[in-house]
């Protein structure tokens, strides 16, 4: 009977697509994925170490799995990802139970790790540079393993090269690598030959993709245009750009490219000046407005979200009061909003005595969260009534009787599942109209199905 794996993965886009890379490896080495983690022969914990609470749950995650290993002595625990890069051997001293650990740039050793750790024991493999590739891409092979058939994660560089005060990611992903356009374009057109109809270009900081290459043109606006021809591929997206680096370029690829959706994520991280140069963010408020106001003005109907961090250390109430203006200005349509996390060997983890209190951060937080949510409702509402082009994902996991999918904008939109429209299929194209607005969704009405998915879908049995 073949092992079996489970993958749980912490963190950003990056690690979900290492997470369906290494998902890959393993199948192609004759694993079988688990429906849950405690079916499972062999269980990786693919980590994230941006923020703090990421550390507290690895490690509250691998405790609750000393049990399992101790009712079942074949267990294997493997560690991989950004904290693995981190941490290394404090793992393995900390939590004894763990087989293999393995770090960001030799996510395809991990299946030989793992047959070696059977007869070994614990193996720890970290490098401080990328290892050549062992074969190609598992995305590419026969043993891909995406957890949506239609929609995928396309890398498009690695590492960073910026020195963000509060950032470990250089420290853990190492320096900006881009990928040759050629690689990523031909990746592009087997995922479309596949059936896949959306694809998310990604990176650490996207509008610097090819720096590394030449300098001679900003290619991430001819890679947009590229990869939007690509004849299967109906919506395009990217993650994460960096403001400074947003070049008038970018923005009219964004805008000719019918492809490229119109969603654009902005980290503004904070509204200061005065903070922003001690981020080491390269960009005043100001430029960043000016940028901001750029793409809009280009970019119809854009959808534009952002990040931003609460209680950098050494923020005043005027400092936090300069970010609440931003963003009213801004109108975001969401906002990924963080209490600050001092991470171990940054610049912003050494200011110690200028942190915020707890407080002082509990207190601006929510009043960041009433001014982000106010734009996102009005942004929403003011969409009620139109005609939303839907991606449509599958049944809502806390309603069965609706469906969801996303809008061009990157919107979730929920639509009941019966109806005079026979329910669509997870991959379709769908005309919802929008009923109302809330601040984190859309609710709509089904209309019609006008593109049917174009990979094979299996239709749960009592389906509709």
């Amino acid at each position: 009977m073949p092992r079996t794996y489970f993958i749980r993965t912490f963190g950003c886009q990056m690690n979900e697509h290492d997470s369906e890379r290494l998902a890959g490896l393993l199948v192609a080495d004759g694993l079988e994925p688990a429906a849950v983690m405690e079916d499972a022969d062999v269980v990786v914990l693919n980590t994230c170490c941006i923020r703090e609470n990421a550390d507290q749950r690895l490690y509250g995650t691998l405790g609750r799995l000393k049990e399992l290993v101790d009712a079942r002595p074949g267990l294997q625990i493997a560690v991989g990802g950004c904290l693995a890069q981190k941490d290394r051997e404090r793992i393995q001293e900390k939590v004894g139970w763990v087989d293999v650990v393995f770090g960001t740039h030799n996510l395809t050793s991990a299946p030989g790790l793992l047959r070696r750790s059977m007869t070994e024991g614990p193996l720890m493999e970290v490098l401080d540079a990328p290892a050549p590739e062992a074969g190609p891409d598992p995305l590419l092979g026969p043993g891909a393993v995406r957890e949506l058939p239609y929609a995928a994660w396309v890398n498009i560089q690695t590492g960073c090269d910026n020195s963000c005060a509060f950032c470990i990611v250089p420290s853990v992903r190492g320096p900006e690598a881009s990928r040759p356009m050629d690689d990523i374009v031909a990746e592009v057109q087997l995922l479309a030959h596949r059936g896949v109809t959306e694809v998310t270009l990604l990176g650490q900081n996207v509008n610097s993709y090819g720096r590394d290459i030449t300098r001679r043109r900003p290619l991430f606006a001819d890679l947009l245009r590229s990869v939007g021809a690509v004849e299967g591929i109906g919506r395009v997206r990217f993650t994460s750009p960096h403001p400074k680096d947003l070049r008038p370029e970018t923005i009219e690829a964004m805008a000719d490219t019918p492809e490229v959706c119109e969603q654009l994520h902005l980290p503004l991280q904070s509204g200061s000046d005065r903070v922003l140069r001690t981020m080491r963010r390269g960009y005043t408020a100001r430029r960043y407005l000016e940028r901001l106001a750029a793409a809009r003005a280009a970019v119809d109907d854009l959808a534009v979200t952002t990040d931003i961090i609460v209680g950098f250390p050494g923020e005043t109430e005027e400092d936090f009061e300069d970010t609440l203006a931003v963003c009213a200005e801004a109108g975001y349509d969401s906002a990924f909003t963080f209490i600050f996390s001092p991470r171990p060997g940054t610049r912003a983890a050494d200011m110690e005595s200028a942190f915020v209190p707890a407080d002082v951060i509990a207190e601006r937080f929510e009043r960041l969260k009433t001014v982000v949510d106010r734009s996102a409702l009005a942004r929403h509402q003011a969409r009620v009534g139109r005609h939303e082009e839907v991606l449509v994902e599958g049944v809502s996991r806390r309603d069965d009787t609706m469906l969801n999918g996303r809008t061009r904008q990157g919107k979730l939109l929920h639509f009941p599942a019966s109806g005079p429209v026979p329910r669509p299929a997870p991959g379709s194209l769908a005309r919802v109209t929008v009923t109302a607005g809330h601040p984190h969704h859309l609710s709509g009405r089904l209309e019609e199905v006008t593109a049917r998915p174009r990979h094979r879908v299996r239709i749960p049995v009592g389906s509709a």
